[in-house]
C-alpha cells in the first residue's frame, strides 16, 4: 500500500496523468476507499484469481483505458498498446519502437533508399 500511497501522491502533484498499480486482491477493497477519498477516477482490471490492475488518474486518461475493454493487457491491439504506454509516461521513443514490433512494421521498408540517402547525406555534410 506505500507504493499506492506514491502513486496517489505523484498523480496529485501532478507527475503522472495515469497510473497502473497492480496489487493483490485482498488490498483492492483499502485501495478503492483509498481513491475515493481522494476523489480520483479509476478502473479496476483483473489479471488473474489473485491481482488486480487499477488505472487511476485524469478522468480523460481513465475513460481512454476504459474503452479498451476489460481485455488482458497482452491482448490489447498494438494501437492501444501505444496510446496506454504514452499515457503512462514511457519513452515516446521506446514506445514507437514497440508499436512497430508488434505490428510487424518495418520502419524503412517504404523508403530504404531514401533512409540511407538522408543518413550518407548528413554524414557528408556533418
Amino acid at each position: 500500500m506505500k507504493i499506492l500511497c506514491h502513486h496517489i501522491y505523484e498523480y496529485k502533484k501532478g507527475l503522472r496523468s495515469l497510473v497502473l498499480h497492480t496489487l493483490a486482491t485482498e488490498y483492492l477493497r483499502e485501495a478503492e476507499l483509498r481513491l475515493k477519498r481522494n476523489n480520483i477516477p479509476y478502473i479496476i482490471r483483473q489479471v488473474n484469481e489473485t491481482k488486480v490492475n487499477i488505472f487511476f488518474g485524469d478522468r480523460s486518461c481513465v475513460a481512454v483505458v476504459a474503452s479498451f475493454g476489460d481485455k488482458p493487457l497482452n491482448a490489447l491491439t498494438s494501437e492501444e498498446d501505444f496510446i496506454l504506454g504514452i499515457m503512462l509516461g514511457y519513452s515516446r521513443i521506446e514506445q514507437c519502437r514497440r508499436y512497430l514490433k508488434r505490428s510487424r512494421l518495418n520502419p524503412y521498408a517504404a523508403n530504404r533508399a531514401t533512409v540511407h540517402d538522408t543518413v550518407a547525406l548528413r554524414s557528408v555534410s556533418a
